[in-house]
């Protein structure tokens, strides 16, 4: 239910979770690993700094990083530049279609959007990046086995 460009931003926030000892990353490495047309990525990567999502700095060593915790970044937030949570459009084309004129399938469909918005409202990027230690503990990890 959510557009391409959503599903995008996603997987480039989801990469750069999982490769933060990599940061910053420069975002033509990010569109090849991520299978993402390089120009598409450029312009969400660019509206995803505009909302504080991202940081990035310029240059041949620059790229992208996150602006702050992937656990406090909840899905909902770094949607907001590619989705329009207010819309109120029946898909199933009816036109009048909303609580007081609902189309048949109206209750079942608002339980499906509430039920996406709760997911989006209450996930973080950590909670679906398949990192299974907090990054703080990962660099000591890290920094410990390159002293063995």
């Amino acid at each position: 239910m959510l557009s391409l460009t959503s599903e995008y931003a996603l997987r480039a926030l989801i990469y750069l979770t999982q490769h933060e000892s990599d940061w910053p990353i420069p975002g033509h490495r990010i569109a090849e690993q991520t299978k993402i047309p390089s120009k598409y990525l450029s312009k969400i990567l660019c509206d995803l700094v505009r909302i504080n999502v991202l940081k990035s700095s310029p240059g041949k060593s620059g790229g992208f990083w996150l602006g702050r915790s992937p656990r406090r970044t909840r899905l909902f937030e770094v949607l907001i530049p590619f989705e329009n949570f207010e819309r109120k459009r029946c898909p199933f084309g009816h036109e009048q279609c909303c609580d007081e004129q609902p189309c048949a399938a109206h209750k079942k469909w608002k339980c499906v959007v509430d039920a996406e918005q709760r997911f989006l409202q209450k996930t973080s990027l950590f909670d679906i990046s398949g990192v299974t230690a907090p990054p703080r503990l990962r660099r000591k990890v890290k920094a410990s086995a390159k002293k063995r």
